[in-house]
C-alpha cells in the first residue's frame, strides 16, 4: 500500500494502535500454568471489542486468532493446550484488518526469570529492529534495511533467519513489495517511496539460520539449526523524513 491521503494514514494508525494494544495486553497477562489457548483468547476478545478481524485467520485460515511460539517454535505458532512455564520465551504475533486497513506486530517475552543470554538476545533484537526502522526512508534501498541489521547483528555474534522476510502491507496482510529481506543481501535494486507501507521484522538468533515447517502441523516454524530466536516487529510509513511507526500503543 503507498499512503497518498490523510485518512489512509489515520486508517492505518488506527488498527496500528489496536493490535498493538492488544499485543500488550496479552504480554501482560503470562503467566505459568496459562495454555496459549487462552492466552490467545485475550487476544481474540480485544480485537473483536474494537471490531477489528485477525488477518492469519481471515486470510489464510489459520486456527488461532493469534500466533503464540514458545521457546523452540520460532514463528506461526497455533494456540492450543501448551501450557507455559516460568522460562519461557513466548512470541506474540498480532495481525489485524478493520475497515479495509491491516496492520501486523509482534515482539518476544520472558516469562519470568531467564538466563542472561536469553534477556541480552531480546533486547539486542529491538535494537536491531530499531536499526531496521532508521532505514526506512522515501528513495533509500530496500536493501539497506536488512544491511544494517545484518551489519549490527555480525558485530555482535549473532544470526539471522533468512527466510522469514519483512513484507509490504496495508490493504493486504501480505502485498508488493514482497520478500523484504532483514539480513545481508546483493542484487536487489528495489527502493522506497513516500508512502509505501511495510513491516521491520528481524528474526535474531544465537545460532539459527532457516526456519523449516515441523511434522504436527502445516503452520509452526522452528530454527535451522536448533537455537533461541526472538522476533519484534512494527508496522511503518516510509516518508521523505523517515519512518512512522504505525503500531504503537495508545
Amino acid at each position: 500500500m503507498t499512503i497518498t491521503q490523510q485518512d489512509e494514514l489515520d486508517g492505518l494508525r488506527k488498527i496500528g494502535r489496536i493490535v498493538a494494544n492488544t499485543m500488550h495486553a496479552m504480554a501482560a497477562a503470562i503467566e505459568p500454568g496459562m495454555t496459549t489457548r487462552e492466552l490467545d483468547g485475550i487476544g481474540h476478545d480485544l480485537l473483536e471489542r474494537e471490531g477489528a478481524v485477525s488477518a492469519p485467520r481471515a486470510s489464510y485460515g489459520f486456527p488461532g486468532a493469534t500466533c503464540i511460539s514458545v521457546n523452540e517454535e520460532i514463528a506461526h505458532g497455533i494456540p492450543g493446550e501448551r501450557r507455559l512455564a516460568a522460562g519461557d520465551l513466548v512470541n506474540i504475533d498480532v495481525s489485524a484488518s478493520l475497515h479495509g486497513y491491516f496492520a501486523d506486530t509482534g515482539a518476544s517475552f520472558c516469562l519470568g526469570a531467564v538466563r542472561p543470554s536469553l534477556r541480552h538476545l531480546c533486547r539486542d533484537g529491538t535494537r536491531a529492529m530499531r536499526i531496521g526502522i532508521a532505514q526506512v526512508r522515501h528513495d533509500r534501498p530496500l536493501a539497506g534495511i536488512g544491511n544494517a541489521i545484518g551489519a549490527f547483528a555480525s558485530k555482535r555474534g549473532y544470526t539471522l533467519i533468512r527466510n522469514l522476510a519483512s513484507h509490504g502491507v496495508g490493504k493486504a496482510l501480505h502485498e508488493a513489495p514482497e520478500e523484504i529481506a532483514t539480513w545481508p543481501t546483493s542484487g536487489d535494486r528495489r527502493r522506497m517511496h513516500d508512502g509505501l507501507v511495510l513491516t521491520v521484522e528481524p528474526f535474531l538468533s544465537r545460532g539459527g539460520e532457516w526456519a523449516r515447517s515441523g511434522s504436527d502441523d502445516d503452520w509452526t516454524l522452528y530454527s535451522v539449526p536448533a537455537a533461541p530466536v526472538v522476533q519484534y516487529e512494527h508496522t511503518v510509513v516510509a516518508t521523505r523524513h523517515g519512518a512512522i511507526v504505525t503500531t504503537l500503543p495508545g
